[in-house]
Formats: C-alpha cells, structure tokens, sequence
C-alpha cells in the first residue's frame, strides 16, 4: 500500500505473507541454553512473530525460540524492538 500525507510516500504493511493471531506462551533460549526469558507470541507467520513483554531491554539480537503446543524450536533475530514489544524473523 502507498499513499501520500503530506507530499511524503508512506508505506503501510511491508509484510510478504499474512500473519495470524495468536496468544500462546513461548520460551526465549540463548546464551547457549545458559539464559532464557519467557513471553508471548501474539502474531505469527511462517516467517516471524510479534512477541510481548513486560519489558524488552534483556532480550538479546537473536535467539532460540520455544512456543508452547508446537515442537519445533525456532532460531529468530529482531528485526524492530519496542519497550514491550518485538517484531522476529525466523532465520532456520
């Protein structure tokens, strides 16, 4: 989508494929399994999530990620972080 405000291109949803609303627990591994941080996915895709916090200062550049009622662990990177949320790529 782009539409112009104020003679300036804005451009809204950048996303490739949709993301769908979640709420489930999930687990942050890094460290080498030495620290983890635990949080919850509100959105996901098949190629990132948005996860909340109550604060986001101690979560690392990239990470293992466990989300509870799946199996499968996800090595993700932030790409965009704000005071209690962050936006992930998964990168596996």
């Amino acid at each position: 989508m782009n539409m112009m405000v104020g003679g300036n291109a804005f451009f809204g949803e950048r996303r490739v494929e949709q993301r769908r609303r979640v709420l489930k627990g999930a687990t942050l591994r890094f460290n080498s399994g030495f620290g983890a941080m635990e949080g919850v996915v509100r959105n996901q895709s098949e190629n990132g999530a948005l996860l909340s916090f109550g604060d986001t200062t101690g979560v690392p550049p990239g990470f293992d990620l466990a989300i509870n009622g799946t199996e499968r662990i996800r090595a993700a990177r932030i790409r965009w972080r704000m005071p209690t949320l962050i936006g992930v790529q998964f990168v596996d």
